[in-house]
């Protein structure tokens, strides 16, 4: 989304964007996309699946279109009237649609370096940069045509899988090769409101995304045997990991809320496809120098086994809260997970790749961190 921060009256940023009641959009056809970079080069089909995600939108004379620093994550092309690009206090460009200058995107880095104004009323396409650089590897990777994967999923809400893979974070960063295995061996499984998916205290088996639906996640205490209400889960949520990357029973159990749709994927095919593609192992030299440059230790024991010894410096959230403390987390700081043996670190670290944060497992876990850097409370 576009910076937070208001801006004149005469050079207030364009909504995406903000004021929507202001905005006038259209679909938009494969011919139009052909014309910027690297759009032309997707095969029809893909762009055709594109197309339905992007609209055509219009900008009055005198807005900005974006704002140097924003990190709004799209990607924009100009296809008609002219913009002005600024940074630095001076204007660096100015570019009209239907150039060959306007094939390219709008100052694409995120945060983006340079400010966009519209100098006459203009019309743009905006695609979100996650969804665009999906479909670009899937294009690139061989024997799935979008058509195929479609059917593949065949869910009741009609996304594609482009939505559902922008949504799950996991999938940015993996591989093209293990993407498609992955695809090969999801199940497509229907459920009904009420089911129970996993039950605390079972046999981790698979690794669960939801496709439709809602799902209700609780976890049974001593004190609480009906189960105390951990999370509602909702669309390209994922759950199911820890038990397979722990090698442990279930922690909690995941029952549906609604009728809905999951793709479900093997503890094998989960470990090899998913788990060692994501995961970042560090040493403990190597985890000092990302503590040096702003890192984060973050430790995912019991609290008590935190008080008991610990590496100064670091934070608690044990990993069954992890996913309910995402929002006292900071996205630009990577954190170094740890526990005692690198099990739960590397399943806590697993849920905050997915969520996109900058995440590694040290090594070991705490066995292997010399004695001087660990306190006693």
């Amino acid at each position: 989304m576009a910076s937070a921060s208001r801006a004149t009256a005469t050079e207030e940023v364009h909504p995406v964007i903000r004021d929507i009641d202001m905005l006038d959009e259209h679909p938009v056809s494969i011919q139009l996309l052909r014309r910027f970079m690297p759009l032309e080069g997707l095969k029809r089909d893909n762009l055709a699946a594109l197309a339905k995600k992007v609209t055509l939108q219009s900008l009055p004379a005198g807005r900005l279109l974006f704002k140097e620093g924003d990190t709004d994550g799209r990607t924009i092309w100009l296809v008609s009237g002219r913009v002005e690009i600024q940074g630095n206090g001076r204007t660096l460009a100015t570019l009209a649609g239907g150039t060959p200058e306007a094939a390219t995107a709008l100052c694409p880095d995120s945060p983006r370096r340079a400010s966009a104004r519209a100098l006459d009323d203009i019309e743009y396409v905006s695609i979100e940069s996650d969804l665009l650089d999906v479909a670009l590897t899937w294009d690139q990777t061989g024997t799935y045509e979008v058509a195929e994967l479609q059917q593949h999923f065949d869910v009741q809400t009609g996304d594609d899988w482009m939505t559902i893979l922008l949504k799950t974070k996991s999938f940015h960063r993996i591989p093209p090769a293990n993407l498609q295995a992955i695809f090969q061996r999801l199940e497509r499984v229907p459920y009904k409101a009420g089911e129970t998916v996993i039950r605390q205290g079972q046999e981790g088996d698979y690794f669960y995304v939801i496709v439709s639906g809602t799902c209700l996640v609780t976890r049974e205490t001593p004190l609480n045997r009906t189960g105390l209400k951990l999370a509602e889960l909702g669309v390209a949520d994922t759950f199911g990991e820890e038990a397979l990357i722990a090698g442990v029973k279930r922690n909690a159990t995941v029952s549906m809320l609604t009728d809905g749709v999951l793709m479900r994927l093997g503890k094998e095919d989960f470990r090899e496809l998913m788990n060692e593609p994501l995961l970042q192992w560090v040493s403990f030299e190597r985890a000092q120098e990302i503590i040096k440059h702003g890192g984060q230790w973050l430790d995912v024991r019991m609290p008590r086994e935190f008080q008991t010894l610990a590496i100064a410096g670091s934070i608690n959230i044990p990993l069954y809260f992890i996913r309910l403390k995402l929002a006292a987390l900071d996205r630009n700081v990577p954190y170094v997970v740890v526990c005692d043996t690198a099990r739960r670190s590397a399943a806590a670290a697993f849920i905050l790749v997915e969520r996109g944060f900058d995440a590694y497992v040290l090594t070991g876990g705490l066995s292997h961190t010399p004695q001087a850097l660990r306190r006693s409370a």
